[in-house]
């Protein structure tokens, strides 16, 4: 005989995650988590964490990635530290197969994969992450108050980032590596509207400099290789985000850039009985309490289903 399905598999940590499983543990769903290769999601790669309501001095990403696990854990959530690589959900009992190849069934499947910023994959971008280089302006900008920054990216999230440093940055240099911005005409027109904001045109990054802190960027200008470097504290990256969603390809109905679609108002996937949360399907907020809250309707959303099949 085979297994008895679960009532709720929660795929991914993080905090959409987390918050799910504490809604499904509270609701005797008795989830099963799998936090996959990276548990914690990009909060593990993060420092200071001062916009997440309920620590009035701040939190490092790393702990309230253990106080949400904890808390999960504390209701009564199986957390499986292993990596779900291929999923059925063709019939009504979904199927969900591990790495090391255990197959579990559950009548329902919350996703909470979130989603990975790209980064321009500099030698420099990586030993100065957290120490001046950011992938988030609204979650890191606060700390660089006064100081003159730089952000690289031509799209909307690019220029809505650099008009949020501008009301708290005396100069933002935009680095835009063609000769015109990938922007929606309006966003263009309110960042060049924006004193200071200096856009640099055909401008590449070679290096972020500093020792142990951001103290400057050299770019080049790639059509006539002349070299600059800009003191600033702080270097924001603004070239989009991967949506850990590969997962689901050929299974789930997602966007060209691979977020996952749901329904208006929940989060309903286009498969009856899975449930998607967090950053692999926000392409716009992104941040931890969006993702927390997403993650609490998921549960909600998953109780209500198990209740109408009569699961529970």
């Amino acid at each position: 005989m085979g297994k008895e399905p679960l009532k709720t598999v929660i795929i991914g940590s993080g905090p959409a995650g987390y918050t799910a499983a504490i809604y499904a543990a509270r609701a005797n769903l008795s989830p099963v988590l799998y936090t996959g290769r990276e548990p914690g999601g990009q909060l593990m790669i993060t420092t200071d964490v001062e916009n997440f309501p309920g620590y009035p001095e701040g939190i490092m990403g790393p702990q309230m990635m253990e106080d949400l696990r904890q808390q999960a854990e504390r209701f009564g959530t199986d957390i499986k530290y292993e990596l779900v690589d291929r999923v059925d959900f063709s019939g009504d009992v979904k199927r969900i197969f591990t790495e090391s190849g255990e197959e579990i069934p559950a009548h329902s499947v919350i996703i909470s994969t979130g989603a990975s910023a790209r980064w321009l994959g500099i030698e420099s971008e990586q030993r100065l992450a957290n120490k001046g280089v950011s992938a988030c302006a609204v979650c890191d900008g606060f700390f660089y108050r006064g100081k003159d920054v730089a952000i690289v990216g031509a799209g909307d999230s690019a220029c809505e980032e650099a008009l949020y440093l501008s009301n708290l940055c005396p100069t933002v240099h935009m680095l835009v590596r063609r000769d015109e911005m990938r922007a929606s005409a309006i966003m263009q027109q309110r960042v060049m509207k924006q004193q200071n904001i200096r856009v640099h045109w055909n401008t590449e990054t070679e290096e972020i400099l500093g020792d142990t802190e951001v103290t400057g960027v050299r770019v080049r200008n790639n059509q006539t290789d002349e070299v600059t470097e800009l003191p600033i504290a702080g270097f924001f990256v603004a070239i989009g985000h991967i949506p850990n969603t590969k997962l689901f390809e050929g299974v789930l109905e997602m966007e060209e850039s691979g977020y996952l679609k749901h329904e208006p108002n929940s989060t309903h996937t286009n498969v009856e009985g899975v449930f998607v949360s967090g950053d692999a399907a926000d392409h716009v907020y992104r941040q931890a309490i969006t993702a927390a809250g997403t993650g609490c309707m998921a549960a909600l959303d998953a109780e209500r289903y198990l209740g109408e099949k009569g699961v529970i």
